[in-house]
């Protein structure tokens, strides 16, 4: 539909034309890419959010800036949204993705400029994506994931989000937390590790809890508040008084009938309590006497039914999230109860440490020393909400990064390695010239476009961006992997210095960026032509 048609039906709408639609594109693209540019590497700044009740968010993660950012720009929402996408998939390389996009619009402006059809460059774009996803499998490291290996492509992934310290206090628990969960010749589920905020202390008190943390503790002052050798039975069953399913109503002539009423509602919970307590004696008897008993029920329990659980030394949680109660079973062992009728020792999990620990008005329960746990709690501590948060989405990334090497089996060289040997594969004249006529243009474009990631390293790290290339391709002599070293702005083996990047990560973010910058080069008319602009404008406003 050409723009004399839409202005016919449509009088109010906008219209951007071919010239004006692509600099419109490219100049939207690359305003999101200087956004997001100086948050690439270890050494990259942080961005502070206000949102419009004045909470702070800090953080350096492309996928939290894209997220909270309030952004306008159609064409920079579309980048966004495609930006979160490779988060969800990938659990990484959203700000990689967005340089990436950008780079590719600058390019290919300089061609069409020149008076080059966009079509004929994003062919160029085609074949180079695929040619470059080929060398990426030919590039990556295939390797055995044992847990040295693992600790370095955590601690990548966690140094371009945290600060040193706190990235090399939290990438050890990282690894355990994956190697916990991670059975063999199943996919890795990481709702399986908890991660537990607690604001105390600092960062670098962050750690990993072989078993699972509670937000909340025990309802009854008497109950103990530490206990060892524990064993932990899991129900879902109220041990409360519950109104009845429906509309009934008891008529009663005397205060003896009315007595006789309560005792027998108080009798039905009674009974259960009492398997429970029999159980407890059962087990916790002869060599296990100095055993403790955990209780932790999904649903309530009422004042008259803690009481009775506390006076046999029994330690019960209320209330327990539903997702706890999948992660109790994995961590202690034992089976999950819907009724009382029929427990037996069989049903118990065991810890090696039950005990309570209250922060301020917060009171958390810690079930540690597990046999071999399945499931696991990440207890992040941090000073503020904001640091804790900060720490939250980097163990959040970490996690998908050891879980990604684990599936994937190989890993790529960091440090902008790839890129680099990827512009030097893809400007051999032996693929250039099994590429036809003009298409060669986007080719060099996409090539070109390589280089935004190291060139954006090196500035962030405080060097010039050519002088580091120039070092960098005098070092790729026969064939070998260079990266770039932020503490000297010289060539480094990342291999040797254990800088790996997951390869999931990269062959996602070289098939979106080019699909996204070919779709926006394709765009040859922008129209803001919606059933909002037929009406007509209010009296007093400009037309």
């Amino acid at each position: 539909m050409s723009s004399a048609a839409v202005k016919l039906a449509n009088p109010n709408a906008e219209v951007l034309r071919r010239g004006d639609a692509l600099a419109m594109n490219i100049q939207s693209a690359r305003g999101l890419q200087n956004v997001l540019r100086s948050n690439l590497s270890p050494r990259g700044t942080l961005k502070l959010l206000v949102d419009g009740a004045n909470q702070l968010t800090l953080t350096k993660d492309g996928k939290v800036l894209l997220s909270q950012m309030q952004i306008t720009n159609p064409v920079a929402v579309m980048i966004a949204r495609a930006a979160t996408a490779q988060d969800d998939v990938a659990g990484d390389g959203t700000t990689g993705l967005v340089l990436l996009v950008g780079e590719l619009l600058k390019q290919a402006a300089a061609y069409v400029e020149e008076g080059v059809h966009p079509r004929v460059i994003t062919d160029g774009f085609d074949a180079a994506k695929a040619e470059a996803l080929k060398f990426l499998d030919s590039f990556k490291t295939t390797k055995e994931m044992d847990r040295e290996l693992l600790t370095s492509v955590a601690r990548t992934a966690l140094r371009t989000k945290l600060a040193e310290s706190v990235a090399t206090q939290v990438t050890e628990a990282v690894v355990d937390a994956v190697l916990a969960v991670a059975e063999p010749e199943k996919p890795i589920d990481l709702f399986m590790v908890e991660i537990m905020k607690m604001q105390h202390q600092t960062a670098t008190d962050s750690r990993l809890v072989k078993g699972l943390v509670l937000d909340h503790g025990a309802r009854h002052p008497d109950m103990p508040k530490k206990l060892t050798n524990c064993f932990v039975l899991t129900l879902n069953v109220s041990l409360e008084y519950e109104k009845t399913e429906v509309n009934s109503s008891f008529f009663y002539s005397s205060a003896e009938q009315r007595d006789k009423l309560i005792e027998s509602e108080r009798r039905f919970v009674d009974d259960k309590l009492r398997k429970i307590v029999d159980l407890k004696n059962t087990v916790c008897s002869g060599p296990n006497k100095d055993c403790g008993f955990v209780l932790i029920n999904q649903k309530g329990i009422d004042p008259l039914s803690l009481d009775v659980l506390a006076k046999h030394g029994i330690f019960a949680l209320r209330r327990a999230k539903r997702r706890n109660m999948e992660r109790l079973q994995l961590c202690c062992g034992g089976v999950a109860q819907n009724s009382v009728d029929d427990l037996t020792p069989k049903v118990l999990g065991r810890a090696g440490r039950v005990y309570e620990h209250v922060l301020g008005e917060n009171k958390y329960t810690y079930v540690e020393e597990c046999k071999d746990p399945r499931s696991v709690t990440i207890l992040i501590k941090g000073p503020s909400a904001h640091v804790l948060q900060q720490t939250h989405d980097a163990v959040r990334d970490g996690l998908r990064a050891v879980k990604n090497a684990i599936e994937d089996g190989a890993l790529v060289a960091g440090a902008g390695a790839f890129q680099v040997a990827c512009r030097q594969h893809l400007l051999r004249p032996a693929f250039l010239n099994s590429v036809q006529g003009k298409a060669k243009m986007g080719v060099r474009a996409f090539a070109e476009a390589m280089l935004i990631i190291p060139k954006t390293i090196a500035a962030n790290g405080g060097y010039d961006p050519m002088d580091v290339l120039v070092a960098l391709e005098e070092e790729m002599v026969d064939g070998r992997v260079v990266g770039i070293d932020l503490n000297t702005g010289e060539a480094l083996d990342p291999v040797q210095e254990g800088i790996w990047d997951n390869y999931r990560v990269l062959r996602q973010q070289l098939h979106s960026c080019a699909v996204i910058a070919t779709n926006l080069l394709h765009v040859d008319e922008v129209m803001r032509a919606g059933r909002a602009s037929l009406k007509a404008p209010n009296p007093g406003e400009e037309e």
